[in-house]
């Protein structure tokens, strides 16, 4: 939204600067988005006399002259042709900024003999293209500002442009008076009463127009006139002046007035060429693909649906977003029709979007404008015409009824204290909204027509403190609900999410964040992809489903990276995966991933592939710290995205509590990804929660025996999972055995086909009295006896 202070002040009396107003309307929730002030960059020149002006010696085009100044009196050198004796000039003295020719005065030479400035034209101040000559001013003193000189004579010169962000939820800070409203309720001014027109016909309109039922929903009320005998030319140079400086091109006079009644009083109107009318108008739905040639110059197919206005030919406008072509005034228009709406805001926005037109009509319109005012906008409209055009207006053409938009809600002034923390007074309150528009009929606010984002008691809270201004906000810290040290806020859940984000981080991953969406044929790579997790409204084609695990993601995103030359990466992510489409199917996931090398290449040949022992070791790190046991099962029941061979579910029984292992190869060769690839997947929420729920820690308990270590090697079928042979032998005693861990695998030799040897270290602690070597033999022998049962292993000779 664009306007001029000058156009601001029509609506506003104030003496506020404009800094003043600029921080005022951000501070009103309007804001600031440019200032272009033309003064600004004029502030140095000042207004000098000629007392004298001589031919240069060695240059026959340039003048040497003597000028009077608020420093006295200066020599300077000028080539303009009517640089004389006696004229009263605009000077930029050394160090003033000249914006037409992007240089800053000094003093120098020219032909030998020094020049102490400037005299300006006004294309060098960008006042205009004109440039024959120096600017000769018929007025002002020497030492006077140059702007304060335009301000007085050529204010249009140096008024300030503003342009402002309006939210959806503010309509009616489209219009300047809009505007001002604010401004004077902030107590910048005074709001000037509207001056309102009442308007007799004389004679009834040959065009009538009608609303038929099935559009009665989309279009509340038309009203306008027709007006015969007008003469359409030039709109006049203040209303030519006022829409230029804010970018909009004069066009005629009937147009300029619609065009200033939208951003004045943010009314959209329009006007048909009455002469051109076949027939009376109907406000009715398109059937669809009936054409119409706009003001745009562009040719559009009605959509199914769409409001438009017809005569007895066809389609003559868009109603509510924009006029046709045919039916557009031009100088030879003799009679008009003047138009004034009320239209449903979401049928406007459905035909701009299905067309693709963006007018200030339909952004007005789908925002919401004020019922209210639309009578009297054909009335004051039409006396503008009356003005400027002459003609002779009908009595009022109506169809439909202006929409009942009348609301009164409670003020409660102890709300403002606990909804925004601001401590106004109800008086103070009272008075902000009724400078606002609001009437106040004891405690209830009757809301203005022109307002309708109010829609609650808490919105007349927020207008109380946006007049008042969050600026006066203190900050307060929140009560304590309890006295004393305050509970955890985290649920456990978010605590394990939290450890596992950070401990995987620790490892030395980076973290990704993937959208919750991959592609259906993504999806089935990982047992999903069916019809529950699809969208009805995908985002794009690569995003159709609701992931069914977090490996997809981080895959695709290290084949982004390798396509950019990132060979070696650690990635990482914490979020949620998707079993179905209902509420509640979903459950949060930690997956990291390993691709390509250890480390970079160094002289000591360190570098080495990342292998299925990197992903156990940082899975096992991670189950660690949300506190998972430390002994859990490994069982080969992975997904088949995951190498048969080279993966592992660790489980407590029937509870999964994460997977780790290498990549499948089919897997990465559908997603792009050059291997080595491995990685884990842990299921927080299947930790086991711990007993204590306290902070502190129990007793360390310190052996003060010593312990034995005894080794066996076993010899078993190649199938057998050395997993396996360690939990048994962990069985044999598990009071005396503090652990079991696999020192050696040997395959071939004397074993024969399919055995191999696995040697083990089980290390005995004692707790109550030093271990006999019967005690010692006795342990072994349950070693041996557990391990044969369990994998048919014999001790090897």
């Amino acid at each position: 939204m664009k306007f001029t202070l000058s156009w601001l002040k029509e609506h506003l009396e104030t003496d506020a600067s404009l800094d003043s107003i600029l921080d005022a309307l951000t501070d009103l929730g309007l804001e600031v988005e440019g200032v272009e002030d033309p003064a600004a960059k004029l502030g140095a020149f000042t207004i000098g006399k000629v007392l004298a002006a001589e031919k240069h010696p060695d240059a026959d085009r340039l003048k040497v002259c003597r000028v009077a100044t608020d420093e006295g009196e200066k020599q300077i050198i000028c080539g303009a042709p009517n640089a004389r004796e006696g004229i009263t000039v605009v000077v930029a003295k050394p160090g003033t900024y000249v914006p037409g020719i992007d240089t800053t005065i000094q003093v120098g030479k020219i032909r030998g003999i020094e020049s102490h400035g400037m005299m300006a034209s006004e294309r060098e101040m960008e006042l205009s293209d004109e440039h024959d000559g120096i600017i000769e001013l018929e007025s002002g003193e020497v030492g006077e500002k140059f702007t304060d000189w335009l301000a007085a004579n050529r204010p249009e010169a140096v008024d300030p442009v503003i342009e402002i962000a309006i939210t959806p939820n503010r309509p009616d800070a489209l219009g300047v008076h809009g505007i001002a409203r604010d401004l004077a309720a902030r107590g910048l001014g005074t709001l000037k009463p509207l001056k309102q027109h009442r308007i007799e016909g004389t004679f009834a309109s040959p065009v009538n127009v009608t609303i038929s039922p099935e559009a009665a929903d989309g279009c509340h009320v038309f009203q306008g006139r027709y007006i015969r005998g007008v003469k359409n030319g030039p709109s006049p140079a203040w209303l030519q002046k006022r829409l230029r400086a804010i970018g909009l091109r004069p066009i005629s006079a009937l147009v300029d007035i619609t065009n200033f009644f939208t951003f004045d009083r943010n009314r959209p109107l329009h006007v048909f060429d009455g002469g051109k009318a076949q027939g009376d108008l109907l406000i009715h739905r398109a059937k669809g693909g009936e054409e119409l040639l706009a003001l745009d110059g562009k040719t559009y197919a009605m959509p199914e649906g769409a409001l438009v206005f017809s005569d007895d030919e066809g389609v003559e406008s868009i109603g509510g977003i924009m006029g046709g072509e045919e039916s557009g005034c031009t100088e030879e228009t003799v009679d008009v029709i003047v138009e004034a709406a009320y239209w449903d805001f979401v049928q406007i926005a459905l035909t701009g979007r299905a067309l693709k037109v963006n007018s200030d009509a339909r952004y007005r319109n789908e925002r919401g404008i004020d019922p209210g005012y639309n009578r009297q906008a054909v009335d004051d409209a039409t006396a503008m015409i009356l003005e400027l055009c002459g003609g002779e207006p009908s009595e009022l053409i109506e169809a439909g009824q202006v929409p009942d938009v009348s609301r009164a809600y409670k003020l409660d002034a102890a709300r403002c204290s606990s909804l925004v923390g601001m401590d106004i007074p109800e008086a103070t309150q009272r008075a902000s909204l009724e400078a606002l528009g609001f009437v106040m009929d004891g405690d209830m606010a009757q809301v203005p027509s022109w307002r309708p984002d109010v829609k609650g008691e808490a919105d007349l809270v927020e207008e109380v403190a946006r007049i008042a201004s969050l600026t006066g906000l203190v900050g307060k810290p929140m009560a304590r609900v309890a006295p004393g040290v305050p509970k955890p806020i985290l649920t456990e859940s978010q605590q394990r999410e939290r450890a596992a984000r950070r401990t995987i981080a620790a490892l030395g991953y980076n973290e990704c964040v993937t959208y919750s969406f991959i592609d259906e044929a993504t999806a089935k790579l990982f047992n999903g992809g069916d019809a529950a997790s699809r969208l009805e409204n995908p985002i794009s084609s690569e995003m159709s489903h609701m992931r069914p695990a977090l490996l997809p993601g981080l895959l695709q995103a290290a084949a982004r990276n390798q396509a950019r030359g990132f060979s070696d990466m650690a990635l990482y992510e914490v979020g949620a995966a998707f079993h179905g489409g209902e509420p509640g199917e979903q459950h949060m996931l930690a997956t990291g991933l390993l691709v390509g090398a250890t480390g970079p290449r160094d002289s000591f040949g360190a570098r080495r592939d990342v292998d299925v022992y990197d992903a156990k070791a940082d899975c096992e790190a991670v189950l660690a710290a949300l506190g998972a046991p430390e002994r859990v099962q490994f069982r080969r029941e992975a997904s088949d995205w995951w190498h048969p061979g080279r993966s592992s579910v660790m489980a407590l029984g029937k509870n999964v509590l994460a997977v780790f292992g290498e990549i499948h190869p089919r897997i990465l060769r559908e997603m792009d990804v050059k291997g080595p690839a491995v990685g884990f997947t842990i299921w927080p929420e299947a930790v086991p929660a711990k007993k204590a729920k306290g902070a502190s820690r129990g007793a360390v308990v310190l052996a003060d025996l010593q312990a034995v270590e005894r080794d066996f090697a076993f010899v078993v079928d190649d199938g057998v999972a050395a997993m396996d042979l360690m939990n048994a032998a962990r069985g044999a005693d598990k009071a005396l055995i503090e652990d079991v861990r696999l020192f050696d695998q040997f395959i071939g030799g004397s074993l024969g086909e399919g055995k191999k040897s696995l040697a083990i270290t089980v290390r005995l602690q004692p707790s109550e009295q030093t271990l006999t070597d019967d005690d010692i033999a006795g342990v072994s022998a349950k070693v041996v006896e557990k391990v044969s049962k369990a994998t048919g292993g014999v001790l090897r000779g």
